[in-house]
């Protein structure tokens, strides 16, 4: 049977996910994307997704590779996923691709952002789920002063967690770009790096909170880039405020747009 490579692009709220990846006995977002797939494909259908996000963290840019029957053009099977998924699930993009394109090996770079609310309404229940509701005052300019600091190629050991990465691995990301922007009610956190270590994103914004609340000083996120695991960093920040905006891949890889 001919087979065709597709790339989905999902949005999801993490809120009542267990995570990315597919495990035993809970609700995770591969799981639901594979069985769905399956149910089409009338056959075990594998989803690879560019980025396991934790339970808790959303996605408007999730990059999701599958290999399904030729019959299905990207653009047939995005609307049949979407009539059978939940509601919290939803393909806004379907791409054909080259045999060769691995969701996660393939991508060039991922960017995430995350929200701190700063007013009294980040406490809402129509943004709480979606923002870390801060009421302690935060220091713009330490907060600029962070992100300029993780610019560039650096060693992340001390914003990961311990024993998730192999021990050679070490530990080295290239931040493309890092910023905050002003929206109404609060901050915006982006960041975009060629690869992102387990909770990474958490525990930057955790530390930058950190300094720019005053709890650590202003240079804590710069010298943390020096320490040799993660026993000095500040808690992450929490999963609700994450989300995957987007994943970049080579043009090349692209058979066509739909």
């Amino acid at each position: 049977m001919s087979e065709r490579t597709v790339q989905l692009v999902l949005h999801y709220d993490g809120g009542h996910f267990a995570g990315w990846q597919r495990q035993p006995n809970v609700r995770t977002v591969q799981g639901v994307i594979e069985e769905t797939l399956s149910r089409l494909c009338n056959t075990e259908t594998r989803a690879t997704g560019a980025g396991r996000t934790d339970a808790g963290v959303h996605a408007r840019g999730q990059a999701v590779g599958a290999t399904v029957p030729a019959g299905w053009t990207a653009d047939k099977l995005r609307r049949a996923l979407n009539a059978l998924l939940p509601d919290d699930v939803w393909v806004v993009a379907a791409h054909e691709m080259d045999p060769s394109f691995h969701a996660r090996y393939s991508a060039l770079s991922r960017r995430y952002t995350y929200r701190v609310g700063t007013d009294d309404e980040a406490r809402s229940p129509f943004r709480a789920r979606w923002e870390w509701a801060i009421q302690r005052p935060l220091d713009r300019e330490a907060l600029d002063l962070s992100a300029d600091a993780i610019l560039g190629d650096h060693c992340f050991r001390a914003y990961a967690v311990r024993g998730t990465a192999p021990e050679t691995d070490d530990h080295r990301c290239i931040v493309h770009s890092a910023h905050w922007g002003e929206r109404p009610g609060g901050l915006t956190f982006e960041i975009e790096a060629n690869r992102f270590l387990h909770h990474m994103v958490r525990f930057v914004v955790g530390a930058m909170v950190a300094a720019a609340s005053g709890a650590r000083g202003r240079s804590a996120v710069m010298e943390l880039l020096e320490a040799q695991d993660n026993a000095g960093t500040p808690a992450p920040a929490p999963a609700h405020g994450l989300c995957l905006e987007h994943v970049e891949y080579p043009r090349g890889l692209y058979r066509e747009m739909t």
